[in-house]
C-alpha cells in the first residue's frame, strides 16, 4: 500500500469534475477507537467536514458502521448522510430505507443466546455482551490480556451448534466477535449495492468511490472496490486489499477536508 498524502496532486484532478460517493466506517475512521464504545465521539472539525461534504450536489456521504443504526445516527445526527447500521443489515437516509429479513425464529434464538453468553463471561471482568437488534456483539477491549483466549473459548464453544447448521454467521473485528444473521450480507455487498443504485439516479455521470475504513470488516469492501475506485486503510496493515492507507483518524479528517475543497473550488459542484 502507498500513503494517499503522496499521490493526492494527482488525485485531485481526478477527482475535481466528477461526482463522489464516499464510504466511511465510524470507529478508527471517524474516531479513534477508545476502550468504552460509548465513548467514541466524532471530532467537531470532523463532523462539520462531513456536513459540508454532506451538503454539497456532487458529493454522497454514507457511513457504514458495525454499530446498531440508532447508534450510529445518535452518533453523527447530520441529515442528508445515508446511514447503514449493522453492517448494511439496516439502512436509512435519503430516499433510502432498507431492514434485512430476519425470522421471529432467528430473533428469539438471538435473544437466546444473548441470556447464555451473560450468563458464561459474566465472570470474565471488561466482557461486554451488546444488543444491536439484528446482531448481538463480544466486546473484550477491556478484558485481561491473560483472559481473551478465555472469552473466545467461551464464545465458540457457546456458538459451535448454531455455527454449523447455518443458524448464525460469524465475523470478528477488533476485539469483537459479532453474531450475525446466515445472510451472504457484508459491507462490500452493500456498498455495491448503494453504488449501483446511485449510479442508476445519474445516469451514467462520472462516479468515483471512495472507502474508508480500518477493520477486519471493511476488507470486503476493499475487495468490492478495488478496480472502481479508492480504497483507503486507516492504520497499517501491509496485507490489506486496500490500495492507499492513512496513519490515523487524524489523517482521515486532514484527507476529507481535501476533498471538500476540491469539491468547493469545482464551479459545477456549486448549489
Amino acid at each position: 500500500m502507498e500513503h494517499l498524502f503522496f499521490q493526492l496532486n494527482k488525485l485531485k484532478n481526478s477527482l475535481k469534475d466528477k461526482f463522489i460517493f464516499l464510504f466511511l466506517d465510524y470507529d478508527g475512521t471517524l474516531t479513534s477507537i477508545v476502550q468504552n464504545p460509548d465513548k467514541a465521539i466524532i471530532p467537531r472539525k470532523t463532523k462539520e467536514i462531513l456536513r459540508g461534504l454532506s451538503e454539497n450536489s456532487y458529493c454522497r456521504v454514507a457511513i457504514i458502521s458495525g454499530r446498531a443504526l440508532k447508534d450510529i445516527k445518535n452518533k453523527i445526527s447530520l441529515d442528508g448522510i445515508i446511514y447503514a447500521g449493522n453492517h448494511g443489515l439496516e439502512i436509512d437516509g435519503p430516499k433510502v430505507k432498507f431492514k434485512a429479513p430476519v425470522t421471529m425464529r432467528y430473533m428469539v434464538m438471538l435473544k437466546k443466546i444473548k441470556g447464555i453468553l451473560k450468563n458464561r463471561l459474566s465472570k470474565i471482568k471488561g466482557t461486554i455482551v451488546e444488543d444491536k437488534g439484528l446482531t448481538l456483539s463480544v466486546h473484550y477491549r477491556l478484558v485481561d490480556s491473560k483472559d481473551t483466549g478465555l472469552v473466545k473459548t467461551i464464545f465458540h464453544k457457546t456458538l459451535i451448534h448454531y455455527i454449523v447448521n447455518n443458524k448464525i454467521k460469524i465475523k470478528p473485528g477488533k476485539k469483537v466477535l459479532e453474531i450475525r444473521p446466515p445472510l451472504e450480507w457484508d459491507k462490500g455487498k452493500i456498498v455495491l449495492w448503494l453504488l449501483a443504485r446511485h449510479k442508476f439516479i445519474l445516469n451514467g455521470e462520472p462516479c468515483i468511490p471512495i472507502y474508508i475504513g480500518d477493520d477486519v470488516t471493511d476488507e470486503d469492501a476493499f475487495k468490492a472496490l478495488r478496480d472502481k475506485g479508492l480504497t483507503i486503510f486507516v492504520g497499517e496493515n501491509e496485507h490489506s486489499f486496500a490500495k492507499y492507507y492513512l496513519r490515523n483518524t487524524r489523517e482521515v479528517t486532514e484527507f476529507l477536508g481535501q476533498v471538500l475543497k476540491i469539491k468547493q473550488g469545482d464551479n459545477i459542484c456549486q448549489d
